[in-house]
């Protein structure tokens, strides 16, 4: 029996923030698209759940912001740490000059079921669950379609353009032959819930003590809680027992007291391999990729989602057009890459900055104290409002097409931006520093 083959003008492979996001700009611009989701529904836990005050501001353009702000979602105004027993602001989100001043936390998938809704009422959407994209359809040297399995059996997808939206295991990046440039992380990340009560430090995510670091994000009633640990130890970790595990959030976050105990199975306990990676071409001829599928990121900042949305809004607002007449060039495909590659490298290198900080923190079991040049830093007046314009607005936030017009708002908003990113990058590096002169100073004792 043939393949059933359907006709579309743009296929998105991957139902995520990229692809969904740039499947309702696309469909709003004229264009027929459809989304390939592999999955029944949206709903995976413990995936990226923190919506930037950059992507509210996508969401506000497109006339979106009230009713996603109707969605269950607590909002973080500031971030602060708890490095030892010192309490500090990381980031103050309160002067940004967005229309939220603050981040949303909300599960990804009602932001997902949110925004597909509104994108299925246009009728040149389709999204399809259960189709799984298993290889790419060549015409000679061209892709012309993906090739996908679903319940009811194989299925071709043909379209003028396939965008690659599938993640950091992204089918179609292995299909297509591309070369990942990997940047290599010393960290992963085991995921976890536990309960939460109201009188919990509010605002706090990040605490670093007994070489570990716990990041414990608001869901309401409980934490969404991370531990960082070193890449490769989680096996060893099991070896010594729930028991040792619970023993250690407990030591890091002594206020977490016998809420450590709902933790009763490794199978509540969820490993995430981090990676950061890029594609040295994002692209060839009738094949684009986009978001985690052209670059993969670590959770530092929690800016995956975000830079992937904000690669979805160039992609529409440079292709959208030659979508539409069917004259997508590989220059247009290029002038993609061109355009998000930058903020891509930034954003990985200030994340390979910070984990080589927190490769630090590991060769220090015992108690962390928290040096006076970091008591000093925080001090400076002003500069958790510069912290908070590189992580919530972050590098060449992007803008949907005749929204708004561009003015000096922008130039003020990138070069507040890119003085929060020297901040990051100059505490980062002094934070190196500092930990080395400790070592130098224990060891000459």
């Amino acid at each position: 029996m043939p393949d059933r083959t359907l006709k579309t003008t743009c296929c998105i492979v991957g139902g995520g923030p990229a692809g969904v996001v740039l499947g309702y700009l696309l469909a709003r611009g004229g264009v027929e698209v459809t989304v390939l989701e592999k999955h029944a529904d949206f709903f995976r836990d413990f995936r990226g759940d923190t919506v930037h005050p950059s992507t509210l501001e996508v969401m506000y353009e497109l006339g979106l912001l009230d009713d996603l702000l109707k969605v269950p979602h607590q909002e973080l105004t500031s971030v602060s740490a708890v490095l030892g027993d010192f309490h500090f602001k990381v980031a103050d989100l309160s002067r940004l000059p967005t229309h939220c001043k603050f981040v949303a936390l909300m599960p990804q998938w009602d932001f997902l079921d949110f925004l597909s809704g509104k994108a299925r009422q246009f009728s040149n959407f389709q999204l399809q669950m259960q189709h799984d994209a298993v290889d790419l359809i060549r015409d000679g040297e061209r892709i012309a379609g993906v090739q996908a399995q679903t319940p009811d059996g194989p299925v071709q997808i043909r379209a003028d353009l396939v965008i690659g939206c599938d993640g950091r295991h992204s089918t179609v990046r292995k299909a297509a032959g591309f070369e990942v440039i990997d940047r290599g992380v010393p960290i992963d990340v085991l995921w976890f819930r536990l309960s939460r009560h109201t009188d919990d430090p509010e605002q706090l995510l990040g605490n670093l003590n007994y070489g570990k670091a716990l990041v414990l994000i608001n869901r309401g009633d409980y934490f969404q809680a991370g531990l960082l640990i070193q890449k490769g130890s989680f096996r060893e970790m099991q070896g010594r027992g729930l028991e040792e595990f619970r023993h250690r959030v407990r030591e890091i976050a002594p206020y977490l007291g016998d809420r450590v105990d709902e933790l009763e199975d490794w199978e509540q306990i969820k490993l995430l391999t981090v990676q950061i990676n890029r594609l040295r071409r994002w692209h060839r001829p009738g094949l684009l990729c986009i978001g985690d599928a052209a670059h993969a990121m670590s959770p530092a900042g929690g800016v995956g989602i975000n830079l992937a949305i904000q690669d979805a809004v160039a992609t529409a607002n440079l292709l959208g057009d030659a979508l539409r007449e069917g004259c997508v060039t590989e220059d247009l495909l290029d002038r993609v890459q061109r355009r998000r590659e930058f903020p891509t490298r930034v954003t990985q290198q200030l994340q390979v900055y910070a984990h080589n900080g927190m490769q630090r923190v590991f060769r220090n079991p015992g108690p962390a104290v928290a040096p006076w040049q970091l008591k000093a830093i925080v001090q400076i007046p002003g500069i958790q409002h510069l912290v908070a314009r590189a992580i919530g607005v972050g590098v060449r936030p992007e803008h949907i097409k005749g929204a708004r017009k561009k003015s000096a708002f922008d130039s003020v908003c990138s070069k507040g931006v890119a003085i929060g990113i020297g901040v990051l990058t100059a505490a980062a590096v002094l934070g190196g520093c500092m930990l080395r002169g400790r070592r130098r100073c224990v060891a000459a004792s």
